[in-house]
């Protein structure tokens, strides 16, 4: 254990070694700011207790915003990280979750670009392509991760992605239920290849009574499943697909395997944004969240509501 310890601490003073790309940081009102994720909260109550950020920065190509939501109560805890503009259910858990376990949000904000804002990819680049923000985790960019993760010490784990997704996944790429409809990605527990094996809940109560409502569990090839972070969903009725890593693909959860950081990514169905929509995408993610904490997490109890 002792030794975990100081990998992990070696492995996140590894991320601090070099110089970021210069930073402003900006203490804003909740309240007043221009984007659709905080004007669908303008009541102050919602905002007690929470410090907000904007944290603006250039890597090489492109220009980024994020925003941090910090617990004052409890600063020390998960980072909740909601890496795309328009998966506006993973901002609406991770809002429920930060005031409930305590930590830190970063949610990356496509309206750095005006006429992007809300949308999936980074606009806000000088040449190429737009950028996803969950795939820009890359040893050659290396302040964007610091960035991210400068609020977040391994003692304080784990991270928690928040997503909402497609209905359904792309049949032509699955090893497995091939005769599905068809659909877009890999975001489903129907689905299985070489490197991503489904676990499915056998009960398939809330929130698991929708195969796009999954939990992925990371591991480096050529390590026991069983041994990365969290494993225990997969004995614990969730859906649960087992994702192993042999060459990174950019993604925060295999940034995070490759750095030895305690890490989780909860999915649910983007059904809308409607508000009983939005209230069903929260409500899924925050009861796998409530789950795994307790199973995987239990020193970090549930603030009580005062």
């Amino acid at each position: 254990m002792i030794r975990r310890t100081l990998l992990l601490a070696a492995a996140f003073l590894s991320l601090s070694a070099a110089a970021d790309p210069a930073t402003v940081v900006t203490p804003v009102d909740p309240l007043t700011v221009q984007d659709d994720d905080f004007a669908r909260h303008r009541d102050p109550a919602e905002w007690k207790g929470l410090k907000v950020e904007r944290i603006e920065f250039r890597e090489e190509r492109a220009q980024w915003r994020l925003w941090r939501i910090t617990n004052t109560a409890r600063p020390r805890g998960p980072l909740w990280f909601v890496p795309h503009d328009n998966e506006n259910g993973g901002f609406e858990a991770a809002l429920v979750a930060v005031k409930r376990y305590g930590g830190t949000i970063v949610a990356v904000d496509a309206g750095v670009h005006a006429d992007h804002d809300g949308q999936r990819f980074n606009y806000a680049v000088d040449y190429g392509r737009p950028v996803d923000p969950n795939r820009n985790f890359d040893s050659a960019l290396p302040g964007y991760a610091r960035i991210i993760l400068a609020s977040h010490r391994p003692a304080d784990f784990p991270i928690i992605a928040l997503h909402t997704n497609q209905k359904g996944f792309n049949t032509a790429e699955s090893n497995c239920n091939k005769s599905d409809p068809p659909g877009n990605g890999i975001i489903s527990i129907r689905y299985c290849d070489d490197f991503y094996t489904p676990h499915p809940s056998t009960t398939k109560t809330f929130p698991f009574d929708d195969d796009d409502s999954v939990a992925f569990v990371t591991h480096l090839t050529g390590r026991d499943p069983a041994q990365a972070f969290c494993w225990a969903l997969t004995r614990n009725d969730f859906n649960v697909v087992q994702e192993r890593v042999v060459v990174t693909d950019r993604s925060a959860s295999n940034y995070a395997a490759l750095h030895g950081l305690h890490y989780l990514n909860f999915e649910t169905l983007d059904s809308g944004l409607t508000p009983a929509a939005l209230e069903d995408q929260r409500n899924r993610l925050t009861t796998m969240i409530d789950r795994a904490m307790a199973l995987c997490a239990p020193a970090i109890t549930p603030i009580a509501p005062k």
